[in-house]
């Protein structure tokens, strides 16, 4: 399929041409065709027009992944309304600020969250509508109001001859109008509202096609676990799939082992987008644990049983996830060096991609047959990167981008824009370097960049990868006082209760752990002690601990 430069022609002719095959379903539940989710976008349509919603005007989206999600999203960008998709992580009171800060006219929600929202705090909203059955929670619009009581008998007069794919004609968008506002879900500080235009959509669209263009097909079917609110789930399990004609099955509960594991099973993704906390929980619980026996260690340094071996572990992942997906790519986080070394030896095909809400989201990306292991893969097509040092191909510098999946900035903080974008510069506030072959090795975010006393730069997130590793150690950060280094680590529950350990024991693992991590470590990066959490650390809905709670 040819990919339109207009986004929304993009959807026109993706539903026109898949009019008859299943589109979205809820994992379990519902499935939509292509032609269900025409009719129920041109059903919003109304509810809007007679809401007096205009071009141009906010239509929030906050709850959990789910086919209508999709469809009310759909809805709002196709009649030339802003999107701003809203995790649904977020406490209620971020979402109340959200939702007051972007000037949203309508609010989709889900059920579960609609409970813990106060609309009286959201005065600028005209209506509150139910995600899964689009009907009215709260109304202060005598359109919105009239039209949501007599829906069908007002979208039967207007197509009286049935409704059909010609009756299809969505705003035709141009490239630098803005499309979606998205709330980052940031480590390092507060949200903000990235404002990303028409041609960032159909930039990662082309990027998706150029990774996947003969490994999805028509029919083929793929898995949606990451929130759709963040722009990766969006972008790589959602909108690119819909133009293309995949159907895309949303998994509406949370992803835990046993409901995630049968539901690949069932779906068999042709393609597998995950953060690494998904990945890395699969490999180390079925086979990180197996490979530490000594008679396994001893079988795998063997030439031909060890390749035998190799194999048979390989064939074993990924049948557990699905057994027909191309590649599984990796992104939203940095994955683990010992489980990606393990996956690269036993030829597993997988890939790590970076990029950034700012850039909705893609970056970097290879297709696994061509990846590099321990990189990000290379810069995509219609973007260029930098590595702002003066040697960038040893010494990390901040990583700097520009091109057509760029946003637009930040919305109503024109500080933080020209903070974050200078000379038409994205500055990523990440630290990487590059190989001679232009792939991506990232090294850490420059706001977590730590200086030690005798002004070596120390990278917390190395020293992390390396803690990670080794016993009883479930999360684990780097934070420095004074001039020494310290690790606070949440230590592997299951693990305590299986060994009934006590606190005492705990400890003297975690000062072992310190001193075995230190003798491979300069002495400018060795930690001086480690403090044990009772709780996990708070997580943005990436699953990345939001570090700057704990400094």
């Amino acid at each position: 399929m040819t990919i339109e430069s207009s986004f929304n022609a993009n959807l026109e002719k993706s539903i026109r041409e898949h009019w008859r095959i299943a589109s979205l379903s809820d994992y379990g539940s519902i499935t939509l065709q292509y032609s269900d989710v025409a009719e129920e976008i041109a059903k919003l349509h109304i509810l809007f027009r007679e809401a007096g919603i205009v071009k141009g005007d906010r239509i929030a989206i906050c709850g959990r992944n789910m086919s209508r999600w999709a469809v009310s999203f759909l809805a709002a960008i196709t009649c030339g309304a802003v999107a701003v998709p809203i995790l649904h992580d977020f406490h209620p009171e971020q979402i109340h600020q959200l939702v007051n800060h972007c000037e949203a006219k309508l609010l989709f929600v889900g059920d579960r969250l609609w409970d813990k929202l106060d609309v009286g705090q959201m005065e600028g909203l005209e209506g509150v509508i139910r995600i899964s059955d689009y009907s009215l929670l709260s109304c202060r619009n005598a359109g919105l109001k009239k039209a949501a009581a007599s829906l069908n008998r007002l979208f039967g007069e207007e197509y009286p001859d049935s409704f059909s794919a010609n009756d299809i004609e969505y705003y035709q968008d141009s490239p630098e109008e803005l499309a979606i506002i998205n709330y980052t879900s940031g480590t390092t500080s507060n949200p903000k509202g990235v404002m990303i235009p028409y041609r960032a959509l159909v930039g990662n669209m082309l990027c998706a096609q150029e990774l996947l263009t003969t490994h999805a097909k028509v029919g083929d079917s793929i898995l949606s676990m990451l929130p759709m609110a963040h722009t990766f789930g969006m972008s790589f399990e959602f909108l690119y799939e819909f133009i293309i004609g995949v159907h895309v099955h949303f998994l509406t509960r949370v992803p835990t082992p046993t409901v995630l594991l049968k539901a690949l099973k069932d779906i068999r993704p042709v393609c597998l987008v995950c953060v690494p906390l998904i990945i890395e929980k699969v490999v180390r619980k079925a086979v990180m644990k197996k490979m530490e026996d000594p008679k396994v260690r001893l079988l795998m340094k063997m030439p031909v049983v060890g390749r035998k071996l190799r194999q048979r572990i390989c064939e074993g992942i990924k049948e557990a996830f699905g057994g027909n997906f191309y590649e599984v790519v990796i992104g939203g986080a940095a994955l683990n060096q010992e489980v990606e070394k393990l996956l690269h030896d036993i030829g597993f095909n997988y890939t790590v991609g970076y990029g950034a809400t700012e850039c909705s989201p893609l970056i970097a990306c290879q297709d696994w047959q061509s990846f590099s292991q321990g990189s990000c893969g290379r810069c995509v097509n219609r973007m260029e990167l930098r590595i702002d040092s003066r040697n960038p191909y040893d010494i990390p510098g901040e990583i700097i981008v520009r091109g057509q999946n760029l946003m637009l900035g930040y919305y109503k903080n024109p500080e933080a824009t020209k903070e974050a974008i200078i000379d038409g510069w994205y500055h990523t506030g990440d630290l990487g370097i590059v190989d001679r072959q232009g792939n991506l090795f990232i090294k850490g975010r420059l706001k977590n960049l730590l200086l030690s006393g005798n002004g070596q730069n120390i990278y917390p997130e190395e020293i992390e990868d390396k803690l990670q590793n080794m016993p009883l150690v479930n999360e684990c950060i780097v934070i420095q006082r004074a001039d020494k280094l310290y690790g606070l680590v949440y230590p592997d529950i299951d693990e305590v209760r299986r060994r009934n350990l006590k606190i005492s024991d705990i400890n003297a693992i975690m000062e072992e752990n310190r001193k075995v991590l230190n003798s491979h470590l300069p002495s400018y990066e060795q930690l001086s002690g480690i403090g044990i959490r009772s709780e996990e650390f708070q997580k943005t809905p990436k699953r990345s601990i939001m570090r700057y709670l704990y400094k």
